[in-house]
Order: C-alpha cells, then sequence, then structure tokens
C-alpha cells in the first residue's frame, strides 16, 4: 500500500471540486458511472434534515451517483428543512442530468438556523463550473470546513494482479466530536473503485469506522450532523473478493488519518492525546476505559496544562464502568521518544519530588502525548485519539452563531 495525491478525486472515475465563500461553502463529489453506496450517521437524537435524507436512502438504494455537502448552516431543527435537503438534491440531478435519489446529501454549521437557498444555489452552480474545469479534491476539501483551520484529505493505492485498486477521502472536523456513539462522528466522504456489493462495502466500513472515527473525541458532544459515506464505482477491475484484507487494511488506514488529522485539528487544541487502554477482560471494557479517559475534561485540561495528573486518568477509568482493579494497574507516560511510569502495579510514582514527577513533567511539554493504561487483567485493548481542551476553545465555541 502506498500513499498517494489526489484524495477523493484518486480513484478513478471520480470528479471533485468546491467552493466557500464567507462562511458558506459547497462540495460535489460524482462519479461517471452508478457506485454502490453506503453510510454511516449520528446516534444523536435531534437528527438534521440531510441526514434523514441521506439513511433512507442508503436503506432503500443500493447505488448513487452524487456527493453534496454544504458548510455555514447545519440544516437541523428548522422548518422547511427537509425541502431544503431535497431542493440542493434535485439541484445536483438537475445539472448533473441524473436522477434526484442518485445524490447524497450532507450539511454542516450552524444549528436552528433556516437555510440561505439562494447562497447555496449560487455555490453549487459556481462548483458546478468547477467540476467542467478540473478536479480538485483540496478544494472539496476546503469548502466543507466550519471552525477546522486546515483542509483534511488523504488517498492510498495497492496493486491486485497487477491491477490498482485506490481509496481516498476527506473531512471536516474540529468540534462537537465525542467518541460516545454507536455510527459515526463527523463529516467523511470516502471514494474507491474496487468493485463490491452493498452488504460487504456496509459491513466492512462499519468495522473500520468503529475502529477509527468511533475513538476519537475533542468536546465530548456528539453532532446532530455526524455522516460518513463511501461510494465504489468498480471502475478499477477489482473485486473485493480478490482482495478483502488489503482492502479493508487501506480503508483502515485512510480512515484513522483522517480521524487524527480532526482531533489535532481540534478547536483550539495545541496537544494531540492517544489513549491506550489494554490488559482488559473485555474489548467492551477495553473501549469503555479508553474513551472515558480520551473524553474527561479533567485529563483534557491536564493535558492542555502540562500537568502529568495520573489521578484524573484512573479516575476515568475507575466511573467509566470497566472491570478495573486499581491495586494492580500501570499508568504510563510518552511523547513517542521517551516514556515514564507515573503508576507502577497500583503505586503511584510520580509524587512530588520525584525523578519520575520532573520527567514526566518535561514529557507534558511536548504537542503529541501517549497515555498508556495497562489494567492487568486479560488479552483486550483500544486506542483512542483525542486532544486537549484550551482558552481558546471557550472562545471559538462563545462566538460561533455571531
Amino acid at each position: 500500500m502506498r500513499v498517494i495525491e489526489g484524495g477523493v478525486v484518486s480513484p478513478k472515475g471520480f470528479k471533485a471540486n468546491g467552493y466557500k465563500e464567507g462562511k458558506y461553502g459547497v462540495a460535489i463529489i460524482i462519479s461517471e458511472k452508478e457506485a454502490v453506496g453506503a453510510g454511516t450517521f449520528t446516534t444523536n437524537k435531534v437528527v438534521a434534515h440531510p441526514v434523514i435524507l441521506s439513511r433512507e436512502l442508503i436503506k432503500n438504494k443500493d447505488k448513487f451517483r452524487a456527493i453534496v455537502a454544504n458548510s455555514g448552516n447545519a440544516n437541523c431543527f428548522t422548518k422547511d428543512g427537509m425541502r431544503d435537503a431535497k431542493e440542493m438534491q434535485k439541484l445536483i440531478a438537475d445539472l448533473f442530468n441524473i436522477r434526484e435519489d442518485d445524490v447524497l446529501v450532507a450539511s454542516t454549521g450552524v444549528i436552528g438556523r433556516k437555510m440561505n437557498m439562494d447562497i447555496i444555489k449560487d455555490r453549487i452552480n459556481k462548483v458546478y463550473n468547477l467540476i467542467k474545469e478540473g478536479n480538485s479534491s483540496i478544494n472539496a476539501a476546503k469548502a466543507i470546513m466550519t471552525t477546522d483551520t486546515k483542509p483534511k484529505e488523504i488517498a492510498v493505492e495497492f496493486e491486485v494482479n497487477g491491477k490498482v485498486v485506490r481509496v481516498g477521502g476527506i473531512a471536516k472536523g474540529a468540534g462537537m466530536i465525542a467518541p460516545n456513539m454507536i455510527h459515526a462522528t463527523m463529516l467523511c466522504f470516502i471514494t474507491t473503485d474496487i468493485e463490491i456489493d452493498k452488504e460487504s462495502l456496509t459491513n466492512v466500513l462499519q468495522r473500520v469506522v468503529d475502529k477509527t472515527f468511533n475513538n476519537i473525541s475533542v468536546d465530548g458532544d456528539t453532532s446532530t450532523n455526524d455522516t460518513v459515506f463511501i461510494l465504489a464505482n468498480g471502475l478499477s477491475g477489482v473485486n473485493y473478493n480478490e482482495c478483502r484484507e488489503e482492502f479493508e487494511n487501506a480503508l483502515l488506514y485512510v480512515c484513522r488519518e483522517l480521524a487524527k488529522m480532526i482531533v489535532k485539528d481540534g478547536e483550539g487544541a495545541t496537544k494531540f492525546m492517544e489513549v491506550v487502554v489494554k490488559g482488559s477482560k473485555t474489548k467492551e471494557d477495553a473501549i469503555k476505559a479508553s474513551k472515558a479517559v480520551v473524553n474527561s475534561l479533567l485529563v483534557k485540561t491536564a493535558v492542555f496544562g502540562g500537568d502529568p495528573n495520573w489521578g484524573r486518568i484512573v479516575a476515568a477509568v475507575g466511573y467509566s464502568g470497566a472491570d478495573f482493579n486499581p491495586e494492580i494497574v500501570d499508568v504510563i507516560l510518552s511523547n513517542y521518544k521517551d516514556e515514564v511510569y507515573l503508576v507502577k502495579d497500583g503505586t503511584p510514582l510520580a509524587d512530588e519530588g520525584t525523578e519520575e514527577l520532573k520527567k514526566a513533567e518535561e514529557l507534558m511539554k511536548s504537542d503529541e502525548i501517549k497515555i498508556v493504561v495497562d489494567l492487568k487483567m486479560g488479552e483486550f485493548e483500544n486506542v483512542c485519539y483525542g486532544c486537549d481542551l484550551s482558552y481558546e476553545y471557550v472562545r471559538i465555541n462563545a462566538e460561533y452563531t455571531t
């Protein structure tokens, strides 16, 4: 497997572009032929209109031609929101001469404000003209940004019997990112030219999302618009059954890297945090404990302040619901170059005045922090990714709708 340029337009037969002016942007991704589609969505009970629309489409249809997504307005909890989502669908269908139900829709932005469809229509027309002129995955990634500070895209390829299969993706997300859901955590659009059936694509996507996007946290809030779409048009000439493991590994890599980009770009974030919980009795215990730590506001603020506060880490594991014996646990802090035990066999080592505390405080100055919690009770583990919580996060969200 190789990392390549091109994002969502690297697989054969896909075009994409985007345009953003002020708060409002639109991205369009289109396949030259019908593509098998799958998706995962938010578990919030307040659900945006495009999520309702696209979720029903994916439930009842196997193949699609396009994805349209806007930024600046979530089209959620508003009057006539479904009508606006369907109008976006119709605009794309008319421009590209495809069926309306061939178009998947996504939105991101302010919740509870009605969409300005004149602006959205203007952006859609501009992107349509850009696509006629050329492809730009990076423009599409930029168009769906809200509080993101940088676009997020990646692509990989691998060979099967001399034929090349590609997987590309773009994503957005910097806030309202939480690991406490079943399906998804932000907007992510993935394309691939592998040949695959709907059931297989749905299953592999869910497995990968569970390992990646469902294990990230910025602020603990579950959005109303979280969506992951994948389109597979089969133009590589390679069937999924020829390369099941290779394809899943490629998709896993794409989604994991995009997930890391999201938490590294978390609203106001200054540090990246990886949390590994291992040695648990069950996989569920490892998931519970790792998510509790990565989502703990006290842990996040300690990371921001450079405080190696192992007590907050252990406390989060303690309330997670995981089976846990504090008398045998290890807690290890690392900056990926060096490490130190904060707790060993249930005994705190990083007490006031110790060499361990001095070393831990030095490691905490790094931009990337890894916390390992070994429960020593079994063979299972889980990895979560997150970021710190800073003063800037409060400012960004205090001013978000103004």
